[in-house]
């Protein structure tokens, strides 16, 4: 479904348990609401879930850029108010764990607790650096320039070898996300500066990690665990996209720590 949100349409789809808790998931880059197939199948007896979007991804508008953290916090805090969300788990991969973050230092009180995987809190110059080279390339090739080495880095060797359906999925939301919306959140991870408010957070927090993830590496998550009192740490056996790769791992701790007192 479309949703009006301060006149960007972003694209939403709500299912699972009519009387559970919200939970609102949150996408990486180049990704649509699709990624998070397997949690919610896993996920939708227990939870009301909210699935989206972001701006210029999947069938959200592309809306010219760059965008803000800000911009990308308040969809979802808008479409939390167009549904009538109070209160929500929020589970983020990537951009959508940076969004995540956002979330949870902004808008604490409507956050019940916060899953942050495969992210970062801060942009170092090598990470900015990495970004303004797909930029160039988007704006020279198109998506299609970008497909193969993203996958490369959001897969291990061995889950590109097994052929796994799913790489031939997250291709296709790769080549279909707008260079606009990919441009626009590019801009928004090159100004990401959160990692010295984190210690802040007051509510539960999960961080998983992908052991063998180039991108939001290992030592960037643990060093955001350092700084959240009381969050837990996980790391999977898996590179960027580890609700992917290790789904069945993934979802469990997610499970896990949803139901924790």
């Amino acid at each position: 479904m479309l949703a009006d949100i301060r006149g960007v349409a972003i694209n939403y789809e709500v299912s699972g348990n009519e009387d559970g808790p919200w939970l609102t998931f949150s996408n990486s880059l180049a990704t649509n609401l699709g990624m998070w197939k397997e949690q919610e199948s896993a996920l939708r007896n227990d939870f009301r879930i909210l699935r989206y979007d972001k701006r210029g991804h999947g069938r959200s508008a592309p809306v010219e850029g760059p965008y803000t953290f800000d911009d990308l916090i308040g969809d979802v805090v808008g479409l939390w108010d167009h549904l009538g969300i109070e209160r929500s788990y929020v589970v983020g991969l990537s951009i959508g764990g940076m969004t995540a973050q956002g979330l949870a230092l902004s808008h604490g009180g409507r956050i019940a607790a916060t899953v942050m995987a495969n992210t970062t809190a801060h942009c170092s110059v090598d990470f900015h650096a990495a970004f303004e080279g797909r930029v160039a390339a988007v704006a020279n090739g198109g998506m299609e320039a970008v497909v193969e080495s993203t996958i490369e880095r959001w897969f291990s060797e061995s889950y590109r070898a097994s052929g796994a359906g799913w790489l031939d999925d997250v291709r296709t939301m790769i080549r279909t996300t707008s260079v606009a919306g990919y441009t626009g959140c590019a801009r928004a991870i090159q100004g990401l500066a959160y990692l010295d408010e984190l210690a802040s957070l007051d509510h539960p927090v999960l961080l998983i990690a992908g052991s063998q993830d180039p991108a939001t590496t290992p030592a960037d998550m643990r060093l955001m665990h350092e700084r959240i009192s009381g969050s837990r740490y996980v790391e999977l056996d898996a590179a960027h996209l580890s609700n992917i790769e290790r789904s069945t791992a993934f979802t469990a701790a997610v499970r896990e720590f949803l139901a924790a007192p």
